[in-house]
């Protein structure tokens, strides 16, 4: 996708993701700019007629009933960015800052928000001039939205605050146009307020994360698969009659991923009739498809949520079409957070249990004959030991992690926002587990192609021979120990990268 058409009807979430991460161009619609028009020409009769209203002719927050005179409307717009621009830290990366514009975008396009075309006009500047907001991580509590957050972009459209360098560096935003060749803009009534409060940051966190999800969630299907595999487990487990009886769908896809993956492996051919055999795999085995499945399942739900969102009005007040301006809660964003939340636990149980298998196949006690950590000269090499204290560290990590943000409302603002979503809070989070989830399935990766290594001269699965070509590389063979955290980070881009799962596929079909 090169180019990404905002309609007034709103956007998709692979629009998001061609925006966020390629760098997709962004068109406004004839259609987007005469919705926005509309909705202005109500702003501007109330704004004639002297009404009170929220936003337009009134301040902020428990600054609400606080009467603003016209001639100090521009200035209350402006004032209101500058002051709300107040994160501290780290900048949030790249990718989440364009995800936030192009939803913003989005949700001026929609036409209730009441501003001129020109506002959207200027998020698109920044957007196709590749203008990246500083934007630091903390100071959004999820309502009124992410206030903090959009207020460090809209910050920029008025010339004033930072943006990320070619290095990630902090420049000057005046700066930055000025090279791009576009000026700042100046703001009318209500026009400032539509600029921050949404949902916008903690919706493209999600989205990003949704995506990322899917895609670790059928790896763990493949790293499960391969340990599975090098400690002779039983494939049994996942007939597909036997999750028949159980109908989770996410539980049914998993368990026939894995069936498939195990098949035509002389590893599983050399123990399958042998009745000296364990009767029954260990749970971390034998129930890999009912966690991996819950999360997926987990997955469904939050990828509906967020689709909800994704045509939503998220502003507050909002324009509507028969003329009124009426105030709203649709910035909270407790649903967000809610399933953000819900899905950092399910990520979090999807890494926990594959550390679970790591550690079997490096316990002589537990691996079926397979040498103790991996190693073919245990004792004075230690193999794979010290990759799973990493991954135990990791497992520990995202277990605080999986504490639920949204539980945690703090007032603010004069006890006018007396309850607010932690959203932003809880898919920030969300990208951490992810992450750390990335870093788990890439130690049992590591553990599987060793393992599947080790039995040689029996042969892998398709699957299994995959993985070890995909990873041999910077593996090697069995043998004394080398420095390990290369390999480490090797098996980590295996894991995030499509190309394993490609590989995989054109063997043995699609994995669902």
């Amino acid at each position: 996708m090169t180019t990404v058409t905002i309609q007034p009807t709103g956007i998709s979430a692979d629009d998001v993701l061609a925006v966020a991460r390629a760098t997709a161009t962004v068109v406004l619609d004839p259609a987007t700019i005469e919705a926005m028009a509309t909705s202005r020409a109500i702003v501007d009769g109330i704004e004639s007629s002297g009404r009170p209203v929220y936003g337009v002719s009134t301040g902020f927050g428990a600054l609400a009933n606080t009467f603003i005179a016209p001639e100090r409307r521009a200035e209350l717009q402006h004032a209101l960015i500058r002051s709300h621009a107040a994160g501290v830290g780290a900048p949030m990366p790249r990718e989440v800052v364009r995800a936030m514009m192009l939803l913003r975008v989005r949700s001026l396009a929609l036409g209730r928000s009441g501003v001129r075309p020109l506002v959207a006009e200027a998020l698109v500047d920044l957007l196709n001039h590749d203008i990246t907001p500083w934007v630091p991580e903390h100071g959004s509590l999820g309502a009124s939205g992410d206030l903090a957050p959009l207020a460090h972009c809209a910050l920029v459209l008025l010339g004033e605050g930072w943006v990320l360098g070619p290095a990630g560096e902090r420049q000057d935003a005046a700066d930055a146009l000025t090279a791009a060749g576009l000026k700042p803009i100046e703001l009318a009534a209500k026009e400032g307020l539509a600029l921050i409060n949404g949902t916008d940051g903690m919706l493209g966190m999600l989205l990003l994360a949704i995506h990322d999800s899917a895609h670790l969630f059928a790896m763990a299907d493949v790293t499960a698969a391969l340990a599975i595999e090098a400690m002779l487990g039983s494939e049994r487990p996942f007939l597909p009659e036997l999750h028949a009886i159980r109908p989770h769908p996410g539980q049914a896809a998993s368990a026939a991923n894995i069936h498939r993956l195990l098949q035509d492996s002389r590893v599983m051919d050399s123990h399958r009739d042998d009745l000296a055999h364990a009767v029954q795999d260990a749970y971390s085995m034998r129930c890999a498809p009912q966690v991996a499945g819950a999360a997926r399942d987990t997955l469904d739900f939050v990828r509906t949520v967020a689709g909800r969102e994704l045509v939503s009005v998220v502003d507050n007040p909002v324009v509507l079409p028969d003329g009124r301006v009426e105030s709203t809660g649709n910035f909270h964003g407790a649903p967000l957070g809610f399933a953000a939340d819900f899905l950092a636990i399910a990520a979090a149980e999807v890494g926990a249990i594959a550390e679970r298998r790591v550690d079997r196949l490096l316990d002589v006690t537990r691996s079926r004959e397979l040498p103790a950590f991996l190693s073919p000269d245990a004792g004075v090499n230690s193999g794979l030991m010290i990759a799973q204290y990493t991954a135990a560290g990791i497992v520990a990590e995202n277990r605080r992690l999986a504490a639920p943000a949204s539980v945690d409302s703090l007032p603010t603002s004069g006890m006018q926002e007396d309850h607010v979503s932690m959203g932003w809070a809880a898919a920030k989070k969300l990208r951490t587990v992810l992450d750390n989830l990335t870093s788990l399935l890439a130690v049992e990766l590591l553990a599987g192609v060793r393992g599947l290594q080790l039995r040689a001269p029996l042969e892998p699965s398709p699957a299994g021979r995959a993985a070890v070509a995909a990873l041999g590389g910077a593996a090697g063979e069995p043998g004394p120990d080398v420095f390990l955290a290369p390999v480490m980070e090797a098996a980590r881009a295996v894991v995030a990268g499509p190309e394993l799962r490609a590989a995989i596929e054109r063997e043995v079909g699609p994995l669902g």
